[in-house]
């Protein structure tokens, strides 16, 4: 008999150029707001484009950092360094927008 998990599993690629500020703030406030609202139930893939930028390609990827949330689908997009926190839990579906 399998177990189905009830929880979410929730799959991260932030898409980053070398190690800026920008890139190094927006690494720390995706882990920041992923430990605070998705403890246990995510996964971050930090793409560098120097290091491999045919991945950009694939989730068209023009300006950078750009957090792409894969799974849950649908595919969302938020570029920036992720300091507004509002709009990155709205983005990614965290929390509903507030009216």
């Amino acid at each position: 008999m399998t177990t189905v998990k009830s929880k979410k599993a929730w799959e991260l690629r932030l898409y980053v150029a070398g190690k800026t500020q920008k890139s190094i703030t927006a690494l720390t406030n995706l882990k920041k707001y992923c430990e605070e609202y998705l403890k246990g139930q995510y996964v971050i893939e930090v793409v560098d484009l120097l290091e491999k930028p045919q991945l950009a390609e694939g989730d068209q990827i023009f300006a950078v950092p750009t957090l792409v949330r894969k799974v849950p689908e649908p595919i969302r997009k938020i570029i920036g360094d992720l300091s507004n926190e509002e709009k990155v839990l709205v983005g990614l579906n965290i929390r509903p927008a507030q009216l």
